[in-house]
């Protein structure tokens, strides 16, 4: 059984105070649920070692929101994902959307940082999406599937399989608007579909997460699907009565699903 994973990613916001205001507070309301479900905290690359040292051995893990194309030498402002690994990271997100369309990352270059990652042993979090002129034009999987195999001709779909996928329509994030619920598990299941036919059981053996807009007030809805295993949570992860109230309701559907048999283990 695939475990759900729900990843915080407070992009370029925080500060020492806040982050452990919020933390403190976070971490108390999470407590619960915290083995029931993979939590992952990723803050900007100045405060890993703050919010590293936060988490200590409360089993929550820490994330990184980017990883350089090298390995070291003479890029300045880069981080290597070596440097992640050292500092404690355990996951990276790869190929966010702003990433590719503010910064332009190209699918070779969010492909390249996959391998990056793989390399230093964390888990890469490789994020997919269309925009809304491209699901409009019905080209929502020949973008996702575009993106994904440019990961699998670099890195194999077994390394694909045991890394994380985060789905996120590119409208979806930060406009207030939301797939809904049947619209996020039909391009969930539409990827699993596509990785079985790359290797037969892949699609059912990873791990995919959806990632727009999610909030607590819609995370019930779309953590009931069996095809979506969590998500990966943008602004509300600053908020935690909003970040704790998703979590536990992606715990509650883990609940949901586990038979009679299974309660009395």
């Amino acid at each position: 059984m695939r475990k759900p994973i729900l990843i915080a990613n407070w992009k370029m916001n925080g500060s020492l105070h806040s982050n452990q205001a919020l933390l403190t507070r976070m971490l108390a309301k999470l407590r619960p649920i915290r083995k029931t479900i993979d939590l992952v905290i990723c803050p900007s690359f100045p405060y890993l070692f703050q919010v590293r040292d936060l988490l200590g051995y409360t089993g929550l893990a820490l994330g990184a929101q980017n990883a350089s194309l090298a390995t070291s030498g003479a890029h300045t402002g880069e981080v290597s994902a070596t440097m992640l690994q050292e500092m404690g990271c355990r996951y990276v997100l790869v190929g966010h959307s702003e990433r590719r369309s503010i910064y332009h990352e190209t699918d070779a270059e969010v492909a390249a940082r996959f391998r990056q990652v793989l390399g230093a042993d964390m888990t890469p979090v490789v994020c997919v999406g269309e925009t809304l002129e491209e699901r409009d034009q019905g080209n929502t999987m020949t973008v996702i599937e575009r993106q994904l195999q440019a990961v699998i001709d670099e890195a194999g779909i077994a390394a694909l399989t045991s890394s994380v996928i985060a789905y996120e329509p590119v409208w979806a994030i930060g406009t207030g608007k939301t797939a809904s619920s049947q619209q996020a598990a039909e391009t969930h299941q539409a990827i699993r579909q596509f990785l079985d036919r790359c290797a037969p059981g892949a699609g059912q053996s990873t791990r995919i997460v959806y990632g727009g807009s999610v909030k607590a007030a819609n995370a019930a809805e779309l953590f009931q699907s069996p095809e979506i295993d969590g998500g990966l949570i943008g602004g509300a992860s600053l908020q935690s009565e909003e970040f704790s109230a998703i979590g536990s309701a992606l715990a509650n559907s883990v609940e949901e699903t586990d038979s009679p048999c299974d309660a009395l283990d």
